[in-house]
């Protein structure tokens, strides 16, 4: 079977990397800094209520200062890094029940315009709106993705598999392969939107 011809799309503005429709787009990332936090198991509530404090907190912080200093920013979307301790690629596998193998990382992006000092002192907020050990586990890192695909989710969380099906297809297609680690970028709040109405760009690095 023939593979399609792919060109990369850099997108031209932070903001143009979290357009995304039905249609998978690939894209050609520049590296954010991010701060972030770890965390295992299933995606429930009780895990991620005790983190969240904290990466918000950093977030807004961050906003707020450059603010400050005439730098008009939002705040970005919560993202999350998905893998399995084994590195299981089967999507039987993945989802099977159980899914005390899921590891975790939540994230929000950094905006470009931030120094190091403003980024390092957000963190400092951060961290003291955390007990320990979340707290330790709150930091800044480049996430350097590069090369992607990525299409738009709508729905419930719980529905995503026929969406990134059709996404890893699309890859395949392309003559590439999954890479990495699965991000999925939140763009609805669920306490305030119908599950049905729900938006979520799965991406996934490829090679």
């Amino acid at each position: 079977m023939p593979t399609l011809t792919i060109e990369f799309e850099r997108p031209a503005t932070p903001e143009a990397a979290f357009r995304a429709g039905p249609e998978v787009r690939f894209l050609d990332l520049p590296v954010r800094r991010c701060v972030m936090i770890d965390g295992d198991g299933p995606p429930a509530p009780e895990s991620f209520a005790p983190r969240m404090p904290g990466l918000y907190t950093a977030a807004w912080s961050l906003r707020f200062a450059l603010k400050r200093r005439g730098v008009v920013t939002k705040v970005g979307p919560l993202e999350g890094l998905w893998w399995t301790a084994d590195g299981a690629t089967d999507l039987d596998v993945i989802f099977a029940p159980g899914r005390d193998l899921w590891r975790w990382t939540l994230l929000i992006g950094f905006p470009d315009e931030a120094t190091e000092a403003e980024q390092a002192s957000a963190l400092t907020v951060g961290r003291a709106k955390l007990a320990s050990p979340y707290a330790e586990d709150l930091r800044v890192e480049a996430l350097d993705e590069g090369r992607v695909a990525q299409v738009l989710h709508l729905g419930p969380y719980a529905a995503e598999r026929p969406t990134i099906e059709r996404l890893h297809a699309a890859i395949a297609a392309a003559g590439l392969q999954p890479r990495g680690r699965h991000h999925e970028l939140y763009l609805g709040d669920p306490s305030r939107s119908a599950p049905e109405k729900l938006r979520t760009i799965i991406r996934q690095p490829v090679a």
